[in-house]
Protein backbone atom coordinates (compact mmCIF):
# COMPACT_ATOMS: atom_id res chain seq x y z
CA UNK A 1 0.00 0.00 0.00
CA UNK A 2 1.80 3.24 -1.04
CA UNK A 3 1.12 6.93 0.10
CA UNK A 4 2.41 9.65 -1.55
CA UNK A 5 2.17 13.45 -1.83
CA UNK A 6 4.47 16.23 -0.79
CA UNK A 7 6.21 17.02 2.90
CA UNK A 8 2.62 18.31 4.60
CA UNK A 9 0.24 16.39 2.95
CA UNK A 10 -0.69 13.89 6.13
CA UNK A 11 1.25 10.90 4.61
CA UNK A 12 2.88 9.81 7.48
CA UNK A 13 0.04 10.73 9.60
CA UNK A 14 -2.01 8.32 7.19
CA UNK A 15 0.24 5.88 7.49
CA UNK A 16 0.51 5.50 11.18
CA UNK A 17 -3.16 5.39 11.10
CA UNK A 18 -3.10 2.67 9.09
CA UNK A 19 -0.44 0.76 10.69
CA UNK A 20 -2.79 1.20 14.26
CA UNK A 21 -5.47 -0.29 12.10
CA UNK A 22 -4.09 -2.94 10.24
CA UNK A 23 -2.30 -4.39 13.11
CA UNK A 24 -5.39 -3.76 15.48
CA UNK A 25 -7.18 -6.14 13.02
CA UNK A 26 -4.55 -9.10 12.94
CA UNK A 27 -2.20 -7.91 10.30
CA UNK A 28 1.49 -7.72 10.10
CA UNK A 29 2.97 -4.60 8.91
CA UNK A 30 6.22 -3.43 7.82
CA UNK A 31 7.66 0.18 6.89
CA UNK A 32 9.23 1.45 4.16
CA UNK A 33 9.59 5.51 2.83
CA UNK A 34 12.29 7.45 1.13
CA UNK A 35 16.18 7.76 2.75
CA UNK A 36 15.24 4.51 4.93
CA UNK A 37 17.93 2.16 3.19
CA UNK A 38 20.42 1.18 5.48
CA UNK A 39 23.11 0.96 2.17
CA UNK A 40 23.14 4.76 1.13
CA UNK A 41 20.39 6.99 3.27
CA UNK A 42 22.53 8.40 5.50
CA UNK A 43 25.04 9.30 1.98
CA UNK A 44 21.93 10.35 0.56
CA UNK A 45 21.49 12.63 3.36
CA UNK A 46 24.96 14.47 3.83
CA UNK A 47 25.25 14.53 -0.02
CA UNK A 48 21.51 16.87 -0.01
CA UNK A 49 22.94 19.31 2.64
CA UNK A 50 25.16 20.25 0.13
CA UNK A 51 23.25 21.13 -1.86
CA UNK A 52 25.34 20.39 -4.77
CA UNK A 53 23.81 17.27 -6.27
CA UNK A 54 23.62 16.87 -10.08
CA UNK A 55 19.46 15.65 -11.38
CA UNK A 56 21.25 12.69 -12.59
CA UNK A 57 23.24 12.26 -9.64
CA UNK A 58 20.18 12.92 -7.27
CA UNK A 59 17.95 10.64 -9.40
CA UNK A 60 20.40 7.78 -9.05
CA UNK A 61 20.76 8.30 -5.32
CA UNK A 62 17.28 7.53 -4.32
CA UNK A 63 16.60 4.98 -7.13
CA UNK A 64 19.36 2.42 -5.09
CA UNK A 65 17.78 4.01 -1.88
CA UNK A 66 14.76 2.09 -3.41
CA UNK A 67 16.09 -0.88 -4.78
CA UNK A 68 18.01 -1.75 -1.60
CA UNK A 69 14.80 -1.20 0.55
CA UNK A 70 12.80 -3.37 -2.56
CA UNK A 71 15.43 -6.23 -1.74
CA UNK A 72 15.93 -5.88 1.72
CA UNK A 73 12.62 -5.26 2.75
CA UNK A 74 10.42 -5.05 0.89
CA UNK A 75 10.17 -8.68 -1.07
CA UNK A 76 11.22 -10.37 1.99
CA UNK A 77 8.37 -8.68 3.90
CA UNK A 78 5.76 -9.75 1.33
CA UNK A 79 7.10 -13.36 1.05
CA UNK A 80 6.80 -13.43 4.86
CA UNK A 81 3.27 -12.26 4.56
CA UNK A 82 3.46 -8.79 5.93
CA UNK A 83 1.38 -5.56 4.67
CA UNK A 84 4.24 -3.66 3.11
CA UNK A 85 3.24 0.48 3.45
CA UNK A 86 5.21 3.09 2.03
CA UNK A 87 5.13 6.41 2.51
CA UNK A 88 6.34 7.10 -0.75
CA UNK A 89 7.59 5.23 -4.04
CA UNK A 90 8.56 5.40 -7.40
CA UNK A 91 6.17 7.94 -8.26
CA UNK A 92 7.30 10.62 -6.06
CA UNK A 93 11.04 9.69 -7.39
CA UNK A 94 9.28 10.00 -10.66
CA UNK A 95 7.50 13.38 -10.44
CA UNK A 96 10.55 14.79 -8.90
CA UNK A 97 12.89 13.64 -12.01
CA UNK A 98 10.18 14.60 -14.49
CA UNK A 99 10.04 18.44 -12.73
CA UNK A 100 13.52 18.33 -13.03
CA UNK A 101 13.13 17.07 -16.63
CA UNK A 102 14.22 13.72 -16.66
CA UNK A 103 13.38 11.40 -19.60
CA UNK A 104 10.07 9.53 -19.07
CA UNK A 105 11.78 5.92 -20.42
CA UNK A 106 14.75 6.45 -18.75
CA UNK A 107 12.59 6.40 -15.64
CA UNK A 108 10.50 3.69 -16.69
CA UNK A 109 13.55 1.28 -17.06
CA UNK A 110 15.23 2.67 -14.04
CA UNK A 111 12.18 1.37 -11.82
CA UNK A 112 11.45 -1.36 -13.79
CA UNK A 113 12.18 -3.41 -11.10
CA UNK A 114 9.33 -2.03 -8.53
CA UNK A 115 6.65 -4.22 -7.85
CA UNK A 116 3.14 -2.84 -8.59
CA UNK A 117 1.54 -2.11 -5.62
CA UNK A 118 -2.17 -3.23 -4.40
CA UNK A 119 -3.34 -0.14 -3.57
CA UNK A 120 -1.93 3.75 -4.34
CA UNK A 121 -3.15 6.92 -3.08
CA UNK A 122 -1.52 10.23 -3.89
CA UNK A 123 -1.93 13.00 -1.00
CA UNK A 124 -3.05 16.15 -3.17
CA UNK A 125 -3.11 19.53 -0.94
CA UNK A 126 -2.61 22.88 -2.49
CA UNK A 127 0.93 24.55 -2.90
CA UNK A 128 -0.69 27.40 -0.59
CA UNK A 129 -1.69 24.83 2.48
CA UNK A 130 1.29 23.06 1.85
CA UNK A 131 3.37 25.44 2.43
CA UNK A 132 1.31 27.55 5.48
CA UNK A 133 1.96 22.88 6.89
CA UNK A 134 5.48 23.10 6.67
CA UNK A 135 5.68 26.24 8.38
CA UNK A 136 3.67 25.21 11.56
CA UNK A 137 6.03 22.02 11.77
CA UNK A 138 9.74 24.18 10.84
CA UNK A 139 10.88 27.59 10.58
CA UNK A 140 12.29 27.00 7.41
CA UNK A 141 11.36 25.51 4.05
CA UNK A 142 13.92 22.53 2.94
CA UNK A 143 15.84 23.28 -0.02
CA UNK A 144 15.10 20.66 -1.98
CA UNK A 145 11.06 20.21 -1.45
CA UNK A 146 11.23 24.03 -2.52
CA UNK A 147 13.04 23.00 -5.56
CA UNK A 148 15.68 25.51 -5.81
CA UNK A 149 18.44 23.55 -7.27
CA UNK A 150 16.13 24.48 -10.24
CA UNK A 151 16.53 28.17 -10.36
CA UNK A 152 13.02 28.76 -10.34
CA UNK A 153 12.97 31.78 -8.10
CA UNK A 154 15.76 33.14 -5.41
CA UNK A 155 13.46 33.43 -2.94
CA UNK A 156 12.49 30.25 -1.34
CA UNK A 157 8.59 31.01 -0.71
CA UNK A 158 8.05 31.74 -4.16
CA UNK A 159 10.41 28.57 -5.44
CA UNK A 160 8.40 26.35 -2.92
CA UNK A 161 4.74 27.35 -4.43
CA UNK A 162 6.28 27.07 -8.04
CA UNK A 163 7.75 23.36 -7.67
CA UNK A 164 5.10 22.13 -5.65
CA UNK A 165 2.47 23.22 -8.25
CA UNK A 166 4.96 21.55 -10.99
CA UNK A 167 4.87 18.47 -8.84
CA UNK A 168 1.26 18.32 -8.65
CA UNK A 169 1.02 18.46 -12.51
CA UNK A 170 3.75 15.57 -12.75
CA UNK A 171 1.33 13.48 -10.41
CA UNK A 172 -1.81 13.96 -12.43
CA UNK A 173 0.53 13.02 -15.48
CA UNK A 174 1.54 10.52 -13.53
CA UNK A 175 -2.07 8.57 -12.11
CA UNK A 176 -3.32 8.75 -15.58
CA UNK A 177 -0.09 6.49 -16.48
CA UNK A 178 -0.53 4.28 -13.57
CA UNK A 179 -4.36 4.90 -12.40
CA UNK A 180 -3.55 5.34 -8.62
CA UNK A 181 -5.86 7.27 -6.77
CA UNK A 182 -6.06 11.30 -6.19
CA UNK A 183 -7.20 12.17 -2.42
CA UNK A 184 -7.76 15.46 -1.45
CA UNK A 185 -5.93 15.83 1.41
CA UNK A 186 -7.04 19.22 2.59
CA UNK A 187 -10.25 17.41 4.21
CA UNK A 188 -9.25 16.54 8.10
CA UNK A 189 -7.56 13.51 8.80
CA UNK A 190 -10.48 11.58 10.39
CA UNK A 191 -12.28 12.08 6.86
CA UNK A 192 -8.85 11.08 5.13
CA UNK A 193 -8.35 7.72 7.39
CA UNK A 194 -12.45 6.82 6.52
CA UNK A 195 -11.36 7.22 2.76
CA UNK A 196 -8.34 5.27 3.18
Amino acid sequence: IVIEGADGSGRSTQINRLVEWLEGNGHATVQVGLKRSTLVSEELQTAQEGNVLSRTTLSLFYATDFADQLENVILPALRAGFIVLADRYIYTLMARDLVRGMDMDWLRNLYDTALEPDAVMYMRVSPQALVQRNFAKNPALDYWESGMDLGLSRDMFDSFLKYQSLLIEQFRRLQKIYRFRIIDADKSSDRIQAML
